[in-house]
């Protein structure tokens, strides 16, 4: 999607500036929404809707973002980190002050899971992207800092908001959490773009292009025109206005026709252009669903976005309703969740590294262990027990960072972007869809038991079937056309599109 950058990535100095300002921006920007969890009883209090209804303000919040993932990408290469990460700032911060004047939950539901989710996905984008820009050989470690900054976000946010809603009330701390987000305007300041974006090239190759041609016609014009006009010595003086009205008023007519014509040509040129790419992407999406591991991966995720997610917004509200906690803990589940969530990360993706460990086993672990502890929520009678099961979803929901490591071994590195762009929409899908789905189940049985069975046997299934459908004996026809291994390397372009 973006041209080849001509400068060669940095891997320090400057590009560390830029891995600060990046994980600054996702920590302002996704601290809220992370720590949704914390919002979601307040919500039930002021405006006395269905836990399901409700539910869908934090599962939009988080869901939109992922669905929205290639717009997003698009935006960011087209019109480079700096403009889209400002215009993400005003979208985070005009959807936190707008909800705190919502009168219902329908409103709550559009400022809130709408434009903070979009403000918060275009900002992944922006800061993955110039992250990947300025660094190759440590772009590893550089992405996984900058991606920390969710979790360190979350964590600490869920324990501030719980102070500024003590303090201020539900409408001052989505105030305050607004005025706070701003700043993600000012960690654009420091991202210097190593080379213009996509839009800024284009225009200028157009505008050089109007030129060429207006000169090459206006100077065969007039060649042909002098050519054409005999002069003597006499007339000069009246054949040179004469000879400089003619030319201008034919240049004009000539150009116009041209204009036309040349844009009529050029549209039909783009449409075909259009048309043979998207059937393109049509054909080679097909061949990815005819990949048995790639479609019972995109499965898995669903499933496990579908069962994992609902505990990030719930775990609270449980604790609550089975009189395990008065009030909210000093260091509520959430952050727990959200702390873990980020020391998963870093684990799993050291052990993704290690060369004996086969990614996607490891990953279907990861799912299936998620799945057995939702299960045992619903049996688990003490405020520890839940704390420990918080603690567990939130290492094993880290498996996020390992993805892309799991598609590559699955499609390869060449087809990553548009796998992944897949994967996401799965993911997002799931994730828009559980909550409410959760709180619908607790809406019809006033008990949170049977919505963590079905969302852990969710889970459960996705893990095992991922598991099964992995395993070696599958592939003994396929031994004439074995599957290359895969160099785990990165290249910008690649990691941009992604995000």
């Amino acid at each position: 999607m973006s041209p080849p950058s001509p400068v060669k990535a940095l891997d320090g100095g400057w590009g560390w500036i830029i891995v600060v300002v990046s994980f600054m921006a996702q920590f302002l920007a996704y601290g809220s929404p992370q720590s949704v969890g914390v919002l979601y009883p307040e919500w039930l209090d002021a405006f006395q809707e269905g836990k399901g209804l409700t539910a869908w303000v934090g599962s939009l919040v988080s869901g939109v973002g992922l669905i929205a993932s290639p717009i997003c990408s698009a935006c960011v290469v087209n019109f480079g980190a700096r403009p889209v990460t400002i215009f993400s700032g005003v979208m985070v911060a005009g959807g936190l002050m707008l909800s705190a004047f919502a009168p219902n939950v329908q409103f709550l539901i559009f400022s809130y899971g709408i434009v903070v989710g979009l403000g918060c996905g275009l900002v992944y984008a922006a800061t993955v992207t110039i992250t990947c820009q300025y660094f190759d050989k440590r772009r590893g470690l550089a992405l996984g800092i900058v991606t920390t900054g969710t979790s360190v976000g979350g964590f600490l946010y869920a324990t501030g908001q719980n102070e500024l809603i003590e303090l201020f009330g539900l409408e001052g701390c989505l105030l305050i959490i607004g005025a706070i987000s701003l700043n993600v305007i000012a960690c654009a300041g420091p991202m210097r773009p190593l080379h213009l974006p996509g839009y800024y090239l284009k225009q200028k190759a157009e505008y050089e292009k109007a030129d060429l041609e207006l000169l090459s016609s206006q100077s065969e014009k007039l060649s042909a025109t002098k050519d054409s006009i005999n002069v003597t010595p006499g007339t000069a003086e009246k054949l040179a206005t004469a000879n400089d009205q003619v030319i201008t008023v034919e240049t004009k007519e000539s150009l116009t026709y041209q204009k036309s014509f040349f844009s009529s040509l050029a549209l039909v040129k783009i449409i075909k252009k259009k048309q043979k790419s998207y059937s393109k992407y049509f054909h080679a999406t097909a061949e990815f669903l005819h990949d048995r591991v790639f479609v019972s991966l995109c499965v898995t995720l669903f499933l496990f976005s579908l069962g994992a997610f609902p505990p990030v917004l719930f775990m609270e509200d449980v604790a609550q309703s089975e009189g395990l906690i008065d009030g909210i803990s000093v260091v509520p589940l959430v952050s727990i969740v959200a702390i873990t969530t980020g020391l998963g990360k870093l684990v799993l993706g050291v052990l993704a590294d290690i060369r004996w460990i086969n990614s996607l086993y490891l990953y279907a672990f990861t799912v299936v262990g998620t799945g057995v502890a939702l299960l045992i929520i619903p049996v688990t009678k003490t405020y520890l027990g839940l704390q420990l099961l918080s603690a567990v979803v939130g290492f094993f929901s880290g498996n996020w960072a390992i993805t892309p490591y799991v598609t590559t071994k699955v499609v390869g590195i060449e087809s990553l972007t548009q796998a992944y762009g897949i994967l996401m929409f799965f993911g997002g899908f799931g994730i828009m869809l559980g909550p409410p789905v959760v709180g619908w189940f607790y809406d019809w049985t006033q008990s949170y038991d049977l919505a963590f069975y079905f969302s852990g046997s969710c889970v459960l299934v996705g893990g095992i079937s991922l598991f099964l459908t992995a395993l070696p004996c599958w592939n003994k026809n396929n031994k004439d056309n074995p599957r290359p291994e895969i160099e785990y390397t990165s290249s910008c372009d690649k990691v941009a599109s992604v995000a």
